[in-house]
This record gives C-alpha cells, sequence and structure tokens, in this order.
C-alpha cells in the first residue's frame, strides 16, 4: 500500500474536482493512505496545528485568488507545501494539475524530497488543436510543457492529448493515457422507481428529456444547443438545463419566451442521488462544448445508458467512436444539433440503442476499477525504480 501526497483541488466545483473525489475515494478504499492538500483559507495559518487521522490527512495552502481555471497562491504557500511534504513523507507526489505556479515548482521540490512525482493533466482542448498555429488552449500546453518534462509521469487522457505534448517536447515514455472513470454500480440504467424520480417527474412532468448537465460557462456552448433547440419543432418533449455558472441569467434573458414551456432551467444539482435520477429520466444527453477534456458528465451519461450527443471537442470524440453515441464537430454545433435532434426525436427506437451501445462502451473502457488500475500501477513502476 502507497501513502499518496494528492495536490489537487476541492472548490470551485469543476471536472478537476470530481476526478480529485472520485479517485482519492476509490484508493483509499483499496487500502491506500491519502493526503489531500488543496487550496483553502478557511482553517489554521500553521501547518502544525492541522490535526489528521489515520488514513486520511488535509493540508490547506492559503491562496490570494482561486477560480474554476486558475490559482494565485499567497506567498506563504509553497513554504507551508514544503513543510507539509517533509512532515507527511508521502511514497508518492500526485499532483492533479491545478493550473496554479505551484506546478512549476513541483518538480524541483519533489526532487529535493526524493519523491516520485505524478502529474494529471486536465487543462481542455479542441481535437483539432494539434494543427493549429496557436489558440489559448495551445498556449497552456506549450507552457506547460518545459515542466511537465521534469515530472517522472504524466497523466493523459487520450491519443490526441499525448500526442500533442510529445510534439512539444515531452519523451513519450514519461506519457501515460489513463483516462477517467465512473462507477457503473452507481452510473446505471432505471431498474425501479424512487423518490428522486417520483419528484423529478412532479416537477417537470411525463415529457420525453433532452438533457445537459455541467456548468453554463462560454467554453461547454450551451447557448448553441438553445439555439437549435427553439427552431425544432416538438411535441412532449423538453430541453431539462441542469448546472450554474457566469452564463445562467444572461442565457435564460436572452432565450425567455412566455408562448413557451419546453425548456426547464434546473440550476445547480449538488445532491447525488437526484443527479443520478435525472439522468436515469433522461433519453438523451446533449453535449455541445467547444473544448473539453474528458468529460465525466459524458461518462455519467453513458454509463447511466443514456443516447449521447457530443462534440468531438478534447477526448469526447474517443470515447463515442464507433457507434458509442453521436459525434459533431466543434464548428457550426446548432446547425448540426438542428438535424440531428429532430432525428432522435422521431425514433426513440435509436435512443434505446445509442444507449445500450454507450453502456457497453463505459464497461469495456471506462470503469472507475480500470482507472484506479492503471493509476496503481504507475505508482508501483515509480516506487520500484526507486528502490532500484
Amino acid at each position: 500500500m502507497f501513502h499518496i501526497a494528492w495536490l489537487g483541488k476541492k472548490s470551485p466545483f469543476c471536472g478537476n474536482v470530481s476526478y480529485g473525489n472520485t479517485t482519492t475515494q476509490q484508493l483509499k478504499k483499496r487500502g491506500h493512505k491519502v493526503s489531500f492538500i488543496h487550496f483553502d483559507n478557511s482553517t489554521n495559518k500553521d501547518f502544525k496545528s492541522y490535526s489528521f487521522s489515520e488514513n486520511y490527512q488535509e493540508v490547506n495552502l492559503p491562496y490570494l485568488i482561486k477560480s474554476q481555471i486558475y490559482t494565485i497562491p499567497s506567498l506563504r504557500a509553497e513554504r507551508v507545501l514544503k513543510e507539509s511534504l517533509k512532515k507527511l513523507k508521502p511514497d508518492i507526489v500526485h499532483a492533479s494539475l491545478t493550473l496554479s505556479p505551484l506546478d512549476f515548482r513541483l518538480p524541483k521540490l519533489c526532487k529535493e524530497l526524493k519523491v516520485p512525482l505524478v502529474a494529471t493533466f486536465h487543462p481542455a482542448f479542441d481535437s483539432k488543436m494539434i494543427s493549429l498555429t496557436a489558440s489559448a488552449q495551445q498556449v497552456t500546453y506549450q507552457i506547460y510543457a518545459r515542466s511537465l518534462a521534469k515530472y517522472d509521469k504524466v497523466i493523459v487522457f487520450s491519443d490526441v492529448q499525448k500526442e500533442l505534448l510529445r510534439k512539444f517536447g515531452i519523451h513519450e515514455k514519461k506519457l501515460i493515457i489513463i483516462p477517467n472513470g465512473v462507477d457503473q454500480n452507481i452510473w446505471k440504467p432505471l431498474t425501479s422507481s424512487c423518490n428522486e424520480h417520483k419528484n423529478i417527474k412532479q416537477k417537470i412532468g411525463l415529457d420525453r428529456i433532452f438533457l445537459y448537465m455541467g456548468r453554463i460557462v462560454n467554453e461547454k456552448n450551451v447557448a448553441a444547443l438553445i439555439k437549435a433547440w427553439k427552431q425544432i419543432k416538438k411535441t412532449n418533449c423538453k430541453l431539462l438545463i441542469v448546472g450554474d455558472g457566469p452564463k445562467k441569467t444572461t442565457l435564460e434573458n436572452n432565450f425567455f419566451d412566455t408562448t413557451q414551456d419546453d425548456i426547464i432551467w434546473w440550476g445547480e444539482e449538488v445532491d447525488l442521488k437526484t443527479r443520478i435520477a435525472i439522468m436515469q429520466l433522461s433519453e438523451v444527453f446533449i453535449l455541445p462544448s467547444l473544448i473539453e477534456g474528458l468529460s465525466i458528465g459524458l461518462l455519467e451519461a453513458m454509463s447511466t445508458g443514456v443516447a449521447c450527443v457530443a462534440t468531438d471537442a478534447g477526448a469526447d470524440g474517443e470515447v463515442l467512436e464507433n457507434g458509442a453515441g453521436i459525434i459533431i464537430s466543434t464548428d457550426k454545433v446548432s446547425t448540426q444539433l438542428k438535424t440531428i435532434i429532430p432525428i432522435l426525436l422521431d425514433q426513440p427506437s435509436l435512443t434505446k440503442t445509442l444507449g445500450a451501445k454507450a453502456r457497453e462502451r463505459i464497461i469495456e473502457r471506462y470503469t472507475i476499477e480500470q482507472n484506479i488500475d492503471k493509476i496503481e500501477k504507475v505508482y508501483c513502476e515509480l516506487k520500484s525504480s526507486k528502490t532500484n
């Protein structure tokens, strides 16, 4: 068993938070000791005052600014990090990269402490980015490449992402493809009704549900989905938008129509059982993103047996390839959805078939067990190489 110092995020909510919470929970279930290090100003300033349980320890790093995209640590953060690692004496440091200046300091720090260092590199990208000469995402990859080359191993989600980092100079042997995983025993098709299902039906009715569940931000391109939905003729069908973000109010105001009630703005849903129930009652999940890493929301929908439509942003196209869902381009998303959604509305048997194939794909490639197996293998190889 290993003692892992996990450097990640707990807030604000994003894919990195989900990844860190799920992965560390699974590692602890397998008997590993996890110390979770993250940015938080809410507790004591002195590392010595933190209380640790036997199998779980938490260290809070002070910060100046924290957002879903980037974090600016305070001047004390690096010292707190260094002192905490000295005291914790972990076998492995695993950085679920938070996109902060500390990411660039970790290789030198871990080298001084003689601790193997693993990174999971999350930044979203467009699958076509590899052929572009410039973009904000490509600049991020370029900036990080030199530092990532100093990590012992770098976990990425897809072949495209691996090729991009290899192009920027990271040795292929350091790059490990380990896709996100979901618990297929939690995110599973509906077999029996429960109180959550009844409550949801009372709130939204018995209509067929097309679902978007995720953050409402520019890169998720929810506006394109709503534009397409507004121009489609439909009956007994609703678009359910579950989530929150800086674009939510603007989109609600821009697309408000007193003559139609076929769009339901559910808002953020923090209760896991309710999110699962919403997914189980949905017929189609739509992800119109312009950029992605590997969407956990998409994997959860697929695992639940929901027919999925997603752009080829990030690794999402790889997940849905060969019939596990419908893949569209990040170009002219609204136009494509205006063609695809009516087909799915007219052919419910097709959505059932796609949902079954999506579930099969998850069992085949994207379960949390497979994910943790591969991560453990990385840890074992690093520990073995250090011993030798």
